[in-house]
């Protein structure tokens, strides 16, 4: 990876902007018999959490219970994650409000009100981060100039960043 080094507010910064860019990513609970689903993230990088919509009768909502070690996977061009922390149902109206678009409405046939809709929070502990430089081109060349002189690829930097 690269001598490059970004700070752990950069790195925090490019992970909670990629979500709030890309927010899909997948949702799972640690040690849980199901697999981990796709799912629309909302993030909050000041309280370090991050807001998904379910069913109250989905795997997620049931493996969540009174609260859960969970993990959300996420990749985009620049930034692959995976966050670790406490996954718990959750049924705040704010956020509800805040959060609800077109696309979550979709998803609910009695709107907000909904008797199947409720949240899950991921209380987030901590995350490895990859950062990826310079995007596919660069990849491309990194990968041919390793082949070429029998070196590894210097294509970004991982980090661990601790929420807590």
């Amino acid at each position: 990876m690269s001598d490059k080094t970004h700070s752990q507010a950069d790195v925090a910064h490019k992970l909670w902007k990629a979500i709030e860019h890309h927010r899909t990513g997948m949702l799972g609970v640690s040690g849980d018999s199901h697999h981990f689903q796709p799912m629309t993230a909302f993030g909050e990088p000041e309280t370090h959490r991050i807001w998904f919509f379910t069913s109250k009768d989905s795997d997620l909502a049931e493996s969540a219970g009174g609260g859960a070690e969970a993990m959300f996977h996420f990749q985009s061009r620049e930034v692959y994650a995976c966050i670790d922390g406490r996954l718990s149902v959750d049924h705040d109206r704010a956020r509800i409000d805040k959060y609800w678009n077109a696309s979550v409405a979709a998803w609910y046939p009695g709107g907000k009100d909904d008797p199947n809709l409720t949240l899950l929070r991921l209380d987030s502990a901590d995350a490895a981060v990859w950062l990826v430089d310079g995007g596919l081109v660069k990849y491309v060349l990194e990968v041919a100039k390793a082949n070429a002189s029998k070196t590894i690829p210097d294509v970004g930097e991982r980090r661990d960043l601790n929420f807590q």
